[in-house]
């Protein structure tokens, strides 16, 4: 009976390879097999189902020693890859190690000779918490949309029903550890609980695994679903779907599934923190006289009020105009930063207007400068000729 596939030929990596490889390895391969790319294509489905099935075994060091050692370069299939291997069951040695003290029940603690002798299994493993990204143009981030997605879990063999035994045959409890999945080690008053060597930690061991899902008790599946963006979310938001992760191994709860944001920029508003800000340019005479000028904002357009000698760089806010902050928490603001956009060629009538307008402006910017630094000045500056600019 053939065992699982060969995990490091499935993302082509060497036996040696480091976790950055088997990630990059995973990360090309996920995204030419993935579902969305590839709709209606049975095979490139079943392919991207053994990429992540094969990165969720060699990306854990844990899983993959155990893999090495039962399944890998190191022999064939064992008892000890039975179905506490698969990736929803990891959860559960922190399960186990929370015990740590358990095994002593306190010292001299009541009740400690009953549960000395008692075979207690270990927890149910809660599900894998999962996790994946979507793609949200800046429109959808600030007014929110819904979006599908395809995410690779995992589900109970239909054929052994979960158990990772072959029809007919059954786990049997494990003869190392009496079923609880760990083990126990007396130091001093203290017993630590460690995951059970012979079974990993599941209390069973498989002597006749299933053919189907090679004694993991779970197969690779794709889950579709649908899942509500709300408004105004940041790139790197993070949103957690709870009980969507993979299923608990035996009935236990599931874990949760966390959609990564990640948001395109905008050509115009720039995010910053719960505001947006905006480059509005400026011609020369409307900073020094003032305008009344019309902007940009999320639903439309506005007029604002410039005021006569606005300089570079001043801002002013639209309170309330900007992204949802979320539910109950209002608006932010959108700030426009004024920006005074000045010509690189002039037109003869506009070089002789500005002729005139230096020859009526008031004093020397610079003076206060020269006085501030306490330094003289060289001579007279000259004045260029607007007329020569073209």
């Amino acid at each position: 009976m053939a065992g699982p596939p060969d995990y490091y030929k499935v993302l082509g990596v060497s036996k040696n390879a480091t976790e950055d490889e088997i990630k990059k390895a995973y990360r090309k391969l996920a995204r030419q097999y993935h579902p969305d790319r590839n709709p209606g294509d049975k095979a490139a489905e079943e392919k991207f189902k053994q990429i992540s099935q094969a990165h969720d075994v060699l990306s854990d060091a844990d899983k993959r020693k155990a893999y090495d050692r039962t399944n890998g370069p190191l022999g064939g299939f064992t008892q000890n890859f039975g179905q506490g291997f698969d990736a929803s069951n990891i959860g559960g040695f922190s399960d186990i190690l929370s015990n740590l003290f358990s095994g002593a029940g306190g010292v001299g603690g009541p009740g400690a000779g009953a549960r000395s002798g008692a075979a207690q299994r270990a927890p149910e493993a809660r599900g894998r918490d999962l996790e994946t990204e979507v793609h949200l143009s800046f429109d959808q981030a600030i007014h929110g949309t819904q979006v599908p997605l395809a995410v690779p879990t995992s589900h109970a063999c239909p054929t052994c029903h979960g158990t990772g035994a072959k029809p007919g045959t059954s786990p049997r409890v494990c003869p190392v550890c009496g079923g609880r999945g760990v083990e126990a080690q007396s130091q001093g008053i203290f017993s630590i609980s460690q995951p059970c060597s012979n079974c990993g930690g599941s209390g069973t061991v498989i002597d006749d695994p299933c053919p189907t899902c090679a004694g993991t008790g779970a197969q690779r599946s794709i889950k579709r679903l649908r899942v509500n963006i709300p408004p105004g979310v940041k790139d790197g938001t993070r949103i957690k779907l709870a009980g969507k992760g993979d299923p608990g191994l035996r009935g236990a709860p599931p874990g949760d599934l966390y959609v990564i944001c990640r948001v395109t920029s905008s050509p115009v508003f720039k995010r910053v923190g719960e505001n947006l800000e905006v480059e509005v340019p400026l011609a020369p005479h409307e900073a020094m006289l003032g305008a009344v000028i019309e902007v940009p904002t999320l639903k439309g357009s506005k007029r604002l009020r410039v005021p006569r000698g606005t300089a570079h760089g001043t801002v002013q806010r639209l309170r309330g105009e900007g992204p949802p902050r979320g539910a109950g928490k209002g608006n932010g603001d959108l700030h426009y930063r004024f920006i005074i956009d000045i010509p690189t060629t002039l037109t003869p009538e506009q070089a002789a207007a500005v002729d005139r307008l230096a020859a009526v402006s008031p004093g020397d910017p610079r003076a206060q400068l020269f006085k501030d630094a306490g330094v003289s000045r060289e001579g007279p500056e000259s004045r260029p000729h607007t007329e020569e600019v073209a």
